[in-house]
């Protein structure tokens, strides 16, 4: 059997045209397929593992048509899998990542799809809980955690001591380390628990253990820290430890909310995506758009809204501030007996309890 032709590297085109969305690197196909990571698709393409319609390519700028072009690796047809993401409560003591040499639980175990390669969209670290999520879209997870897109990720901190104002100035304007320069988008104090105080705090870039060294640097330890937000996609009332597949309309919205920076009515809600606190989930709604019943159970009676309508028949209140009982009825025009026991039938002497 000869050897598949190799193209030569003139072959390569630009890539990702705009003109058609199917047209992409090959690199990326490959890793898009879900074969392995893209540095390591790079590697499969350089090592010639790879043929674009039977022949050996080696560069992995080559354009392939997503749709057309039929790409192999090792003689295995590659193809783009249906784009997933999952929504994750993400527990203290779970990894986020892919490979761990120590056998320690992932994030990625907790979800039971082995069908496909899943990762995590940005990471929290061993001891950090809160919303994380996990998907096979190579550019939607891109966008979402690169830094020059300035996603805002929201977490609720609880921390030891009382923060002065004068801290959460500094906090905001930030402080230096040696990765780089620290600090958050926005810090607002939530309440106050005995000797500590619970902290929301925004993000635009997650670096390596961000909030616990910065709050660490100005004497506050870090208890307990929770991500509620990433984005437009909010944690909501999400068990902890569960997940839940988004639908194709979260993901769409949440794509709007990449390239427009605008939020969806869906997304604008401050539980998004179908997820509301559980102590407002079964209260009846009011007011005047919670239905025709609602205002026809507030509706006054017949006798309310006719005696409503005649004020002037009320009794007078007198000078001394008690009601006047009226016009006196004459005489002997007292309350007149019923067709019942005739006048002077009582109970018969003696009928009584026995002496």
């Amino acid at each position: 059997m000869s050897p598949a032709p190799v193209a030569p590297e003139s072959a390569a085109a630009t890539p990702d045209s705009d003109q058609d969305s199917a047209v992409m690197r090959l690199q990326k196909f490959v890793a898009m397929s879900g074969v392995d990571s893209r540095r390591n698709s790079e590697q499969y393409i350089r090592d010639g593992r790879v043929t674009v319609d039977g022949e050996v390519v080696t560069d992995p700028a080559r354009a392939v048509n997503a749709e057309t072009s039929d790409v192999r690796l090792d003689s295995e047809r590659l193809r783009l899998p249906r784009f997933r993401c999952f929504l994750l409560h993400k527990p203290r003591g779970v990894l986020c990542t892919n490979r761990d040499p120590d056998g320690r639980p992932r994030a990625i175990d907790l979800i039971p799809v082995s069908d496909q390669r899943l990762f995590t969209i940005g990471r929290l670290d061993e001891n950090t809980s809160g919303l994380l999520l996990v998907t096979n879209d190579g550019d939607l997870a891109q966008r979402l955690a690169h830094p020059r897109f300035e996603v805002v990720r929201r977490y609720r901190c609880h921390v030891a001591g009382w923060p002065a104002p004068e801290v959460l100035t500094q906090l905001r304007e930030g402080l230096y380390f040696a990765e780089g320069f620290f600090r958050f988008r926005g810090v607002r104090v939530i309440k106050r628990q005995g000797r500590s105080t619970v902290l929301e705090l925004e993000l635009q870039e997650g670096r390596n253990r961000e909030i616990r060294r910065l709050l660490a640097r100005v004497g506050h330890k870090v208890i307990e820290l929770e991500r509620i937000a990433f984005g437009p996609v909010t944690l909501g009332s999400l068990p902890y430890g569960r997940f839940r597949e988004m639908h194709t309309a979260e993901i769409r919205d949440l794509k709007r909310f990449l390239e427009t920076g605008e939020q969806t009515e869906r997304t604008r809600r401050p539980n998004s995506f179908g997820y509301r606190p559980g102590k407002t989930r079964n209260k009846r709604r009011r007011g005047p758009e919670a239905g025709q019943g609602a205002a026809t159970a507030r509706r006054p009676s017949a006798a309310r809204e006719a005696s409503a309508a005649s004020p002037t028949d009320r009794p007078e209140r007198s000078a001394g501030g008690r009601r006047s009982r009226g016009p006196q009825s004459p005489e002997g025009a007292g309350r007149t007996r019923g067709p019942g026991r005739p006048q002077g039938a009582g109970r018969p002497q003696g009928a009584g309890r026995p002496q």
